[in-house]
């Protein structure tokens, strides 16, 4: 199935459509929409009206051709119940047979990986980081990425060579400095790539089969990827093939079972679609570490901080920008585990 076209992107990507189409082009170049001033209130009101029943349209075409219906991407099972419904045809699937979570159905996943690779995505775009961009992350993400380094120094899992699979700009490899003697990365995106190269780290554009297959690690990460992954049980294998033997293998991901997502239902933030397809808890992340052949899987601690402004946009609330990245700890937001990799 083919990618998407940087055209078809945008009704693909855009749940809440029109809450901000003034920063969509429009397609009719010679409609009153696109003469602000030029053109009465009636006129441009029908214009509207006519523009969103083709967009709507547009949107259904494109979301309904690159749909697809997966069974259990854990264990294979079609057995599923179906407890959480989001916009547009997306549900969310428990699988009855694993407990694994899953977006069912989902978008095909040659079309998500095109936009992962399009630069609007830390920025703010239709998909990705759309309530604050990555930078606007930068302190609360570096200060919870300085407490995951602790936690995994506490634990003997520094030293050595560090590869991080999807590592943004670097924040996690530059404050890894102190603590690995090589840091590696890969990143889908090609500007993303580029600014995680000024930590000093080797950042491979695209995902873990960029890798050289001889390369070995002390440590792999994954933070915040794994819920965007299609196959995961081959991709933790993969994370496997490239750590030496006796390494360590760390993920981290949106805990569906937490308190947060509990007391907001169907309204979690992580219920991001179309680009979270998975949802862990301690449990199914920990059997998918598990089958992939990791021993001695444990928890590990994973406080995360986020901007003000960002919490307050959740909520559909505005911030002083003075405050808006001041970092606030949010607890049961992430749930996250690690796996000794077979000395054989």
């Amino acid at each position: 199935m083919r990618a998407p076209t940087d055209f078809d992107l945008a009704p693909i990507f855009a749940p809440a459509l029109f809450s901000s189409h003034k920063s969509w082009t429009c397609r009719a170049r010679n409609s009153s929409l696109c003469k602000v001033g030029a053109a009465s209130p009636q006129e441009r009101n029908r214009d509207l009206t006519r523009w969103r029943r083709i967009t709507f349209e547009e949107t259904d075409a494109n979301v309904s051709a690159n749909l697809e219906y997966p069974a259990c991407p854990l264990c294979g099972s079609d057995r599923r119940q179906l407890p959480f419904r989001l916009h547009g045809p997306y549900r969310v699937a428990r699988c009855t047979a694993c407990g694994l979570y899953y977006l069912y159905p989902r978008l095909a996943e040659s079309a998500i990986q095109h936009a992962y690779r399009q630069p609007s995505y830390y920025e703010g775009g239709a998909c990705g980081y759309s309530d604050a961009s990555y930078i606007a992350q930068e302190s609360a993400l570096r200060a919870t990425f300085k407490r995951l380094l602790y936690n995994l120094a506490k634990r003997g899992l520094t030293g050595g060579q560090l590869l991080e699979i999807g590592c943004g700009y670097g924040y996690l490899l530059d404050e890894a400095r102190l603590f690995f003697d090589r840091r590696v990365g890969t990143e889908f995106s090609p500007q993303g790539a580029e600014i995680a190269r000024t930590t000093g780290a080797d950042v491979f554009v695209g995902g873990i089969e960029q890798i050289p297959p001889d390369a070995k690690f002390d440590c792999v990460v994954a933070t915040q990827v794994i819920e965007h992954v299609y196959q995961p049980l081959l991709f933790v294998q993969r994370l496997a093939d490239h750590s030496k033997p006796g390494g360590h293998i760390v993920l981290a991901t949106p805990d569906i079972g937490g308190v947060l997502r509990k007391l907001m239902g169907h309204r979690w933030p992580s219920f991001k679609v179309p680009e979270h397809v998975l949802y862990f808890d301690y449990q199914t992340l920990s059997s998918l570490m598990r089958r992939a052949g990791l021993s001695d899987v444990r928890r590990l601690p994973y406080p995360h901080a986020f901007p003000l402004g960002l919490i307050a946009a959740k909520f559909g609330l505005r911030v002083p920008p003075l405050f808006a990245r001041v970092h606030v700890w949010v607890p049961a937001t992430t749930v996250a585990a690690y796996g000794r990799v077979s000395n054989a």
